[in-house]
C-alpha cells in the first residue's frame, strides 16, 4: 500500500509540475502578449502567475525562471514576499536566466543566459551576470553585432537549420567552419 501511495505522489508531482501548459497559466491570470516564444522548460511562478505580465514579441529561452514570490522570508517572519514581474515588448531572456519578484524588464532589452535579475532593467539595455548588471546598450550591441556580421564569412542560410531540413553533410560543414569562430544564421 505504501508503494502505491508513494507512486501516486510521484506521479501527481510529475503531472502537476512538469505538465503545466501555458494555457493553464493564462487561465490562472498570467498575461501574455502576441507573438511570444516561450521555449521548453521555462518555469513561470505557478503559485502567483497572475502577478506576471509578458508583453508582445518576447522570447524566453529554455529553462528560464520567472518568480513572483520569494519564500526565503517565511521562516524569519511567517510571511512570503510577493511582487509583480513585468516583461515589456521585444525582450529576449536567455537560457537559465532567473527573473526575481519586483522586476520590470524594459522594452527592447536582452537578458543574457544564466543571469540573475534582481533589479529592474531599463529599456534598450543588455544585462548579464549574477546579479545582472548593464553591460551595454542595445544600440551598441546591435552596432557591434552588425559590424561583425558584415565581416563574418560564416553566415548560414535557412537550409542550415532543423526547420530547413539540414543534412548530415551540412552539419559537418557548419561544425568545421565554426570551430573556434562565431558565425551567424539568417
Amino acid at each position: 500500500m505504501l508503494k502505491i501511495i508513494n507512486y501516486l505522489k510521484v506521479r501527481l508531482r510529475k503531472i502537476f509540475l512538469e505538465e503545466i501548459w501555458l494555457e493553464d497559466y493564462i487561465k490562472l491570470g498570467l498575461q501574455i502578449g502576441e507573438n511570444c516564444s516561450i521555449q521548453p522548460g521555462v518555469i513561470l511562478d505557478y503559485s502567483h502567475c497572475w502577478l506576471i505580465k509578458i508583453g508582445n514579441n518576447v522570447t524566453i529561452a529554455p529553462q528560464a525562471y520567472i518568480l513572483a514570490h520569494d519564500a526565503s522570508t517565511k521562516r524569519l517572519n511567517n510571511y512570503t514576499k510577493i511582487s509583480s514581474v513585468t516583461i515589456e515588448d521585444n525582450v529576449f531572456i536567455g537560457a537559465r536566466a532567473l527573473i526575481m519578484p519586483g522586476v520590470t524588464i524594459g522594452k527592447n532589452s536582452i537578458v543574457a543566459a544564466g543571469s540573475i535579475v534582481t533589479k529592474s532593467v531599463p529599456a534598450e539595455s543588455v544585462v548579464a551576470g549574477n546579479p545582472a548588471r548593464i553591460i551595454t546598450t542595445l544600440e551598441e550591441y546591435m552596432y557591434k553585432k552588425n559590424n561583425e556580421l558584415l565581416q563574418s564569412p560564416n553566415v548560414f542560410d535557412y537550409k542550415y537549420t532543423l526547420n530547413g531540413n539540414i543534412s548530415n553533410e551540412q552539419k559537418n560543414i557548419m561544425y568545421l567552419e565554426l570551430k573556434n569562430k562565431i558565425g551567424f544564421i539568417e
